[in-house]
């Protein structure tokens, strides 16, 4: 497997009788400072190191090239504690702490290079992490299927692709019995067999002595005239039978991937009885899986979305962006707009948190009439029907109020083009109380867009724009103090948020606000408030989210008595299919102010999220589902204080620990653990209804 010349990307990776050689080329100049180098697989929670052999090949070009080698047979225990590996060079330095460079790869295929234990139907393989990191991982047995090459001919769509599936060429272990490809109508969730072709790959494994039967390369051909129906989606899968050492059969299905880079060009136009069809081929977000959509092909559509699309590229480009800056630095030195402030929620997603808080208190006690609201063009949707002066975030009026404000109240980061004039005075209040690390204090950062010094450094930048700060506790400002490397005036007042869950807690205000989201009011209600995890996205600012809940196991033993709100982070982009559960399942990831759904809420299921701090005041139950706290734990974020051991509530990691919690619940009502009683005195202390007083009369007076 081998790939380009880069310093400190692999030239190639081999497997020879279970021991895997790698190449690396480092440039001339570097290699003085490897003397006292080595190269180590890190467990991904980082608790284990292995070292590697480390030598040099020879030299080419302005290269020196490296050899690594990884004996898995010897080191198999020691690799069978950890599920991934990630490979690294260590240099030492006596002054400072050792440097780690994380070794690259761009190999094609590099997953096929498995070996197997078939006493545990274990496998062992390299793999491509999205940044681009070489990384090792133990796993159960698992089958990879792959499209790369795609064709739109006529009628039909002709595809290449391959299945990787160790225990077929390792050892002898299965012997393939039959396979076959599947396509499944999104419409119509029915099932039909594709025609397909095998044959062998043997550049998949060049270097590898392969039974001259065994074929996992594969065409499929789909004929496309009977599904040409408006709004479709095609999802394709392969199914493998196979015969074990035993005699038995077994079957493997995995759902096709696309690998191919040139798909976004894949489409074509097919006409049918009069009708024009326009046929795509797309990865599909979440998995990047090989799908085809179906579409009536309306050429005034095309224009008007190829214009938008074009316009969205210029608005986002950094000629426009740069163009704003020039501007508002200009306008910026227009005089102040006395006591004019603009709100921001959520990156103008929302009209709600602490800014709305502060807001209607303002506007309560006739303590202003000059201001404006902030919204993202996206969610107009919570502005337009409210009597609020609400403005587009970027249009020249926003530009001029934003410039010539006196105050800016918001509570989460604002662009960081954006340049604070000298006479605006911005108030953040942020949006929790930190249990996850934050910005200075994350030891990396798996965000896309970003890497851990870029994202710090911008955090602490935007965050020296913040003249106030609000606490809702004194353990938070020691946090906030630090991770934002705070210097202006903290303000350790409690959440305004919080105040309406002191003020609103009663019978009447809480089967009104039942009837206004338009839920049952005989019915006891769960709230599933999970956050979001930073290496899970699609792109920059939208991130997945998958519900791993059993939801049949829930609805069967709940819906009498429960229904469940779910409610997503403002980060996740996911609209979950909760069709067929409608009743039980109330998808409100979108409803303005979460505030309202903890008031409506009996239970809390919750993971990370902040959310717990808040609805701690309400003195409810609280259940945590922290199915991938290990993950979460050692390799995203790290918490701040024991979690596992301090939650005000049971930690479970199954449906059937969900359910064992409710049923409790159900028997004996909530009765407050030593936990959640110390946890409310330590964070909860400040919330008495009057945060927002104590926040106004900090900055407007």
């Amino acid at each position: 497997m081998k790939s380009n010349f880069v310093s400190n990307k692999i030239k190639n990776i081999k497997l020879e009788n279970n021991d895997y050689t790698i190449q690396i080329p480092i440039k001339e100049q570097y290699t003085k400072s490897l003397e006292k180098s080595s190269v180590v697989l890190k467990s991904r929670d980082k608790q284990e190191a292995i070292d590697l052999n480390f030598n040099y090949l020879n030299s080419t070009e302005c290269y020196r090239i490296y050899k690594v080698t990884i004996p898995f047979n010897t080191l198999k225990n020691k690799l069978f504690k950890k599920n991934i590996w990630d490979m690294y060079i260590v240099q030492e330095n006596s002054e400072i702490e050792a440097k780690h460079i994380r070794i690259k790869s761009d190999c094609y295929n590099i997953h096929f290079l498995s070996t197997t234990v078939p006493t545990q139907e274990k496998m062992f393989y390299p793999y491509v992490t999205n940044q681009g990191g070489l990384s090792f991982k133990v796993n159960d047995y698992a089958m990879i299927s792959e499209v790369e090459s795609v064709k739109i001919s006529k009628k039909n769509i002709i595809f290449y692709g391959y299945f990787n599936f160790p225990p077929f060429y390792r050892n002898n272990q299965y012997k393939v019995n039959k396979v076959t490809l599947w396509v499944v109508d999104s419409l119509t969730n029915k099932e039909t067999e594709v025609p397909i072709e095998l044959f062998q790959r043997g550049d998949l494994l060049p270097d590898q002595h392969l039974d001259e039967n065994i074929m996992f390369g594969f065409k499929g051909k789909l004929n496309l005239k009977s599904y040409l129906t408006d709004n479709k989606r095609l999802r394709f899968f392969l199914k493998v039978c196979f015969k074990k050492a035993d005699g038995l059969l077994e079957e493997y299905e995995s759902r096709i991937k696309l690998t191919c880079f040139s798909y976004e060009k894949l489409s074509s136009i097919i006409f049918n009885k009069y009708k024009k069809y326009k046929i795509y081929v797309r990865q599909s977000k979440k998995s990047k899986a090989f799908t085809v959509q179906i579409l009536h092909f309306n050429l005034k559509k095309v224009i008007i979305e190829k214009v938008r699309y074009k316009w969205l590229k210029v608005r986002r480009g950094n000629k426009l962006k740069k163009l704003y800056k020039v501007a508002f630095k200009i306008l910026g030195k227009l005089p102040v707009r006395k006591n004019l402030i603009v709100f921001e929620s959520f990156l103008g997603k929302q009209y709600s948190d602490s800014p709305r808080a502060i807001y209607e208190y303002m506007l309560e006690n006739n303590l202003n009439d000059r201001m404006y609201w902030s919204f993202d063009r996206r969610h107009i949707n919570y502005f337009k029907d409210r009597e609020i002066r609400a403005v587009r975030r970027f249009s020249i009026k926003w530009l001029f109020l934003m410039a010539r404000a006196n105050y800016w109240i918001s509570n989460s980061r604002l662009p960081l083009w954006l340049p604070k004039p000298s006479h605006t005075i911005y108030v953040q209040t942020w949006h929790g109380t930190p249990l996850k690390k934050l910005a200075a204090d994350m030891e990396q950062v798996q965000m896309p867009g970003t890497n851990t010094k870029k994202y710090k450094k911008n955090f602490l930048k935007e965050a020296s724009k913040w003249d106030y700060l609000v606490s809702p506790n004194n353990y938070s400002t020691q946090i906030f103090k630090r991770a934002f490397g705070f210097k202006g005036t903290m303000i350790e007042s409690g959440y305004p948020r919080n105040d309406v869950l002191v003020k609103s807690n009663n019978k009447e205000n809480i089967t009104e606000i039942k009837k206004k989201i338009k839920i049952p009011t005989h019915k006891k209600v769960i709230l599933y408030a999970p956050t979001w995890r930073d290496n899970q996205f699609y792109e920059k600012g939208k991130y997945k989210f998958n519900l791993k809940m059993d939801i049949d196991k829930l609805r069967k033993e709940l819906q009498n008595d429960y229904i469940i709100i779910l409610r997503l982070h403002y980060l996740v982009a996911e609209n979950l299919d909760l069709r067929g559960y409608e009743g039980f399942i109330y998808d409100l990831s979108k409803y303005e102010d979460i505030r309202e759904l903890y008031l409506v809420s009996d239970i809390l299921i919750t993971d990370y999220s902040s959310v717990f701090f808040d609805y701690a005041n309400l003195k409810r139950p609280m259940i945590f589902y922290v199915y991938d706290i290990e993950d979460y734990r050692d390799n995203l974020r790290g918490f701040y204080f024991d979690f596992e051991k301090k939650a005000p509530g049971p930690l479970v990691k199954s449906t059937d620990g969900i359910l064992e919690e409710i049923n409790k619940i159900n028997k004996v009502g909530f009765v407050p653990s030593a936990n959640f009683r110390e946890f409310y005195k330590k964070f909860c202390y400040l919330e008495d209804g009057k945060a927002t007083e104590r926040v106004v009369k900090n900055f407007f007076y």
